[in-house]
């Protein structure tokens, strides 16, 4: 079982790059980011609150513990789906994702302030290796500094910082009550947060237009079905290597831009993704026999 959750994160990942290509395409048809971050979270409340119903047990709904760490977990995904959605805006999918993607940092930080990891040569080498992995892959050294907006590279650093704070959230209420409640409380604070701020004439309008299908898969994908996998896998891993092998999200985002965008892969991007593969794989084998 151990070693099977170890796959469900990069599989996750993969279905959050796929959605951060949809996020792009429906970006690109006018409409604002919020309002696509709000359909994310939204199908996502509702594909988490039938896993509730379905499975009530044990939920933990009366502790307080699990509402206030779960309420911050909300927050933290929140900032992350429009931050991120934000940063492709002004950016580009491949960008965006590398930008969010130094959340390993901020995790590994906080991590060894509060003494739940212990730094080694071997992690500071894995982030290393990763890192340098996705800015080959991305090609963001060729990137010159017209492509790049300000409010692009604060929003994916901003995205990636919130993604740290999701991953504390969820780590502290999983004790708390069952996993389908936290998702259910984090997506509902989600959705709170971001309606207010959002285009409500886009809100509603987005329900009966052409693209509704696109809104519904982005919700299944980038937040139902991915972070039911994704808990799983994060319950038998720590938070540091939980980031790392979800790096495998800006893979996904570069071969959807190769596949729908007619991209096209260099062999210095090539180079870049074994080197992404390479160590995720090395880290879950590792991650699977502790």
């Amino acid at each position: 079982m151990i070693a099977a959750s170890s796959m469900f994160i990069p599989l996750a990942a993969f279905f959050w790059g796929v959605s951060g290509g949809i996020a792009s395409i429906l970006m690109e048809s006018g409409w604002d980011a919020l309002v696509v971050s709000f359909y994310r979270g939204f199908v996502g409340f509702l594909f988490a609150l039938a896993w509730l119903m379905l499975r009530p047990h044990h939920s933990g709904l009366a502790n307080q513990q699990l509402w206030l760490w779960s309420a911050l977990a909300g927050l933290g995904v929140a900032g992350n789906f429009t931050f991120y959605f934000i940063s492709i805006a002004h950016g580009s999918v491949a960008v965006a994702a590398t930008l969010m993607y130094c959340a390993p940092v901020f995790v590994y930080l906080v991590s060894f302030a509060f003494k739940l990891e212990k730094p080694t040569t071997a992690k500071w080498v894995a982030i290393a290796v990763v890192m340098l992995g996705i800015v080959l892959l991305t090609q963001l050294y060729e990137i010159s500094a017209s492509g790049l907006s300000l409010i692009g590279i604060c929003a994916g650093l901003l995205a990636g910082l919130s993604y740290a704070v999701f991953i504390f959230g969820f780590k502290y209420a999983a004790p708390h009550g069952s996993p389908q409640s936290i998702l259910s409380i984090a997506f509902a604070v989600l959705a709170i947060t971001l309606i207010v701020p959002s285009d409500a004439d886009q809100i509603l309008s987005a329900l009966g237009s052409s693209q509704w299908h696109l809104f519904l898969i982005l919700g299944i994908l980038g937040a139902g079905l991915s972070f039911v996998l994704y808990i799983a896998g994060i319950k038998r891993t720590t938070p540091v290597l939980a980031s790392m092998v979800a790096m495998i999200e800006p893979i996904t985002a570069t071969l959807f831009g190769v596949a729908v965008l007619n991209e096209s892969l260099s062999i210095i991007q090539i180079v870049g993704m074994g080197l992404i593969l390479v160590t995720v794989t090395a880290l879950s084998v590792t991650s699977s026999k502790a």
